[in-house]
């Protein structure tokens, strides 16, 4: 779950890592009293939108009174940046900043291990910085056993080419962070950018905080987190319904066993969607696991059926602990708890291979579902599946 920045200011304000005054708004006036409660010299109105580029689309401005707060919040709420329209906008205290620093923690997937990475060089879109200056970006790995210890942070700082003192500075803020990342079950905490201000001071001014689903049931009070009102409702039913589905913007539904097969049915129907003129592509990513059940199938099916931009369905399932039958079964009975629902079902191209195949396909066959075609392989499946997408 991606919190948006306030969240991500108050759960650093948490666990004392130093941050300015943020209140958030949802109209100019709102956004006029919390520039008078801050009480400051100087304000800064920020779109609250899970996306980044803000500054550059006049989602961030400077204002030097409550009443110019107001101003700028009535022009930046409504805005669309990237897709995302702003509902919400933070009206934090402005700060006198001398130089700006990057920081970050996430999960390094490759290495089975937290990396930390810092940079003397903050403020700007930290893939430019890694693409255009990688010797400008430190890069550590530390043991989830060991954690951020007080050496590997000043190692780090150190390495970054931050001064004695500075690296004293920096130490206790890095470990903060890390806290936030381990306390929080995080998958990545970014502060970018971590500031100096001219008095000398250490300030998070701008963090980025992405939480661990899996973690949910250790943190109850991260369901308040969550903004519901501005998830996908599709996203939102199927995770009602325990499902790992992800929302596109496609014509072609696909259901798979195992992300990785998912993943490459995404790619091949994207591919194969080339050929034809509306040129479908994938609506979704769901993966069932390995329990195809009817139950299962049945609710990812109410899913994807639900989708109004979904003009086929494509599913692509290899057989092992889960075999066949069981899936070919499983589809049978989907489609007849949707149908005794209502549910109006779409065309359908079922790829079965691997453990009983063969049973699988005759169990299809044998229950003469007009608008399921089976198909051998992926690849032809694939396009058959973006042909009636196309056609429809």
């Amino acid at each position: 779950m991606d919190l948006y920045e306030y969240q991500a200011r108050d759960l650093f304000s948490a666990h004392d890592v130093p941050v300015l005054q943020g209140i958030v708004a949802t109209n100019p006036e709102q956004a006029k009293k919390a520039a008078e409660e801050i009480n400051a010299d100087l304000f800064v109105v920020k779109a609250q939108v899970k996306t980044g580029g803000r500054g550059k689309a006049g989602g961030v401005k400077l204002a030097k009174s409550p009443a110019e707060a107001a101003e700028k919040a009535e022009e930046i709420l409504g805005l669309d940046i990237k897709g995302h329209t702003v509902n919400t906008i933070m009206v934090a205290e402005g700060a006198d900043i001398a130089e700006e620093y990057y920081f970050s923690i996430l999960l390094d997937r490759t290495k089975r291990s937290y990396l930390a990475m810092c940079s003397k060089e903050g403020g700007v879109e930290i893939e430019t910085l890694a693409e255009e200056h990688p010797e400008k970006l430190v890069r550590k790995n530390f043991s989830p056993l060991e954690g951020l210890t007080e050496d590997i942070a000043r190692d780090i700082a150190k390495e970054a080419g931050f001064s004695d003192e500075e690296t004293e500075q920096l130490v206790p803020v890095f470990r903060k962070l890390y806290e936030v990342y381990e306390k929080e079950d995080a998958q990545l905490v970014e502060v970018n950018p971590l500031v100096k201000t001219d008095d000398g001071r250490i300030i998070a001014l701008d963090g980025k905080v992405s939480l661990d689903d899996n973690a949910v049931f250790r943190h109850e009070d991260h369901a308040n987190l969550e903004d519901a009102a501005a998830a996908d409702p599709l996203e939102r039913r199927a995770k009602e319904l325990g499902l790992n589905y992800v929302k596109l913007d496609g014509s072609v539904g696909v259901i798979g066993n195992g992300a990785g097969l998912v993943m490459s049915t995404l790619d091949v129907t994207a591919y194969a969607g080339e050929e034809f003129g509306s040129k479908p592509k994938p609506a979704n990513f769901l993966d069932i696991g390995g329990g195809a059940n009817a139950s299962v199938m049945a609710n990812g099916l109410e899913v994807i059926f639900s989708d109004e931009q979904v003009k086929s369905v494509f599913v692509n399932v290899f057989g092992g602990i889960t075999a066949c039958d069981e899936v070919a079964n499983g589809i049978v009975q989907a489609n007849k708890i949707l149908a005794d629902q209502g549910v109006q079902a779409k065309p359908m191209v079922v790829r079965l291979d691997g453990n009983n195949a063969e049973l699988g396909r005759k169990i299809l066959s044998e229950a003469g579902l007009a608008h399921v075609e089976q198909v051998t392989t992926m690849d032809e499946a694939a396009r058959r599946a973006a042909e009636l997408a196309d056609q429809a």
